[in-house]
């Protein structure tokens, strides 16, 4: 009796998809042997991520799964201005627009000011001499670039005086599984930034995530070496809130720095973001934010970069 071809076609087709998986899980193997020191281990909220490095610190492979919980700790409360990004990152901002915007910052002594990037040269000569950060976006708004242009996007930001880089991740990645793909994208920026003295805080935009993404992409921050995580663009429907703050915080620890971003216009929910555990807080509000302020608190101090 002929063979059915269809029936030998399928066969061939699991039997070799078999051996494919096989012969990758053998080659995985071998490279976390050769790099079991260059491996960062990260546990929080009942899931673990496993990032292993190679020799430049380039990302071989990340992973994450459901294991134990830890908790981290929430920093002291900081000043409500020396927490702010001054931010403008609408499409039809204009220079007088950012020109404003850095007086307000001078004035009333907020972080930095958040703008897109054609903006930052402009920026930087008017903050030159002033304590005022120049932060400025990379991937923005979608995250949806490649590895490759996110670095570029970064060290032209670098040349052009920016100081600060929030980077938005690769989300379809994150949610797709790909972590290694997340964590290169990173890693990239990080190491870029990191070379010029720069601070990264990695957008993981959470109105498009679960818990368990949320805390995924924390901890894939936190080994591919951020600063901060940062909640939201403000461009995908939804921003900061207290509870996401909270579980950032719970999963960072310490060690770095939780920038809630999104819907923050007053005093109060930026008080209520700090409580949480943020110690950046993201908005076009700065000024309205501040002269709601109680007057000892409305005096500009530095903020701790984690």
């Amino acid at each position: 009796m002929p063979a059915d071809m269809t029936n030998v076609e399928k066969i061939v087709e699991v039997v070799t998809r078999e051996v494919l998986l096989a012969l990758a899980e053998q080659e995985q193997l071998a490279i976390t042997a050769q790099t079991d020191d260059k491996i960062k281990h990260e546990c929080a909220e009942g899931i673990c991520v496993k990032t292993c490095f190679d020799d430049v610190g380039q990302v071989i492979s990340a992973g994450a799964e459901r294991l134990t919980s830890t908790l981290g700790g929430i920093p002291n409360d900081l000043n409500v201005a020396s927490t702010i990004d001054h931010t403008l990152l609408k499409p039809d901002a204009t220079p007088d627009q950012i020109a404003q915007l850095c007086f307000e910052a001078r004035k009333y002594g907020f972080a930095s000011v958040c703008v897109n990037p054609g903006h930052v040269r402009l920026c930087a000569d008017l903050l030159r001499d002033s304590e005022v950060k120049v932060c400025t976006v990379v991937g923005f708004p979608l995250g949806a670039t490649s590895p490759e242009s996110k670095v570029y996007e970064t060290e032209t930001a670098l040349r052009d005086g920016a100081t600060e880089i929030d980077m938005v991740i690769n989300i379809g990645a994150l949610k797709g599984g790909d972590h290694t793909w997340v964590a290169r994208d990173i890693r990239g920026v990080v190491r870029a930034a990191h070379a010029a003295g720069a601070i990264v805080k990695v957008i993981i935009e959470t109105a498009l995530l679960n818990n368990d993404e949320k805390v995924t992409a924390c901890l894939l921050s936190k080994e591919a070496g951020a600063d901060f995580v940062k909640t939201s663009t403000g461009f995908a429907g939804g921003g900061a809130t207290v509870e996401d703050v909270a579980l950032m915080r719970r999963v960072v620890g310490p060690e770095m720095g939780v920038k809630a971003s999104g819907g923050v216009h007053t005093y109060e929910e930026a008080k209520s973001m700090v409580a949480a555990g943020a110690t950046r807080i993201g908005a076009s509000a700065g000024v309205k934010i501040v002269q709601e302020a109680p007057e000892d608190k409305a005096v500009s101090a530095p903020v701790k970069a984690y």
